[in-house]
């Protein structure tokens, strides 16, 4: 049986706001992009809240606004970092099939290295201190109900994640 909701994970460039948008689009389905939610609500850039309120407010935006996105048939791209504090993860579980975008990280940073200044996690960081991040956070990615190669055109991602999906 399909759950009521599909919750697309991954680190930062992995391609959840693409692909969530094409799935739903395919699926006749709304689609919740967390972190544009995020900006509607605070009336300013992720990059901006994290300057004039810091990363703790953003997280707490973000975890309170969560239930809205995680709406019975939605789909959802979650911010990369959404699933890592517990009480977040717990609400995913419970409401959600969620499906990881894996790609190597070369991809994932090759893929926003025009929005570097945008991503607040990204700007100023080292490789090494991104690859460090990514690999704080894969414990809880690799826990989704599924894994998709994300490396290919965001167009055959979306077709593996509708597959999975109808299963």
């Amino acid at each position: 049986m399909q759950s009521p909701t599909l919750a697309l994970l991954g680190f930062m460039g992995s391609g959840k706001t693409t692909v969530g948008r094409l799935v739903a689009g395919r699926l006749q389905t709304p689609h919740r992009d967390l972190d544009s939610m995020i900006e509607e609500s605070a009336g300013m850039t992720i990059a901006q809240l994290f300057v004039a309120r810091g990363e703790a407010a953003f997280r707490a935006l973000e975890s309170e606004l969560l239930p809205a996105a995680l709406e019975p048939g939605v789909v959802a791209s979650l911010g990369g970092g959404t699933p890592l504090s517990e009480p977040n993860w717990s609400l995913i579980r419970r409401r959600a099939f969620t499906v990881w975008l894996d790609a190597p990280l070369p991809t994932l940073l090759a893929r926003v290295e025009e929005e570097r200044r945008a991503r607040p996690l990204l700007d100023g960081r080292s490789p090494d201190e991104l690859h460090d991040l990514l690999e704080a956070r894969l414990g809880r990615y690799r826990a989704a109900d599924r894994r998709v190669d994300a490396q290919r055109p965001a167009e055959e991602v979306a077709e593996e994640v509708c597959r999975l999906w109808a299963r």
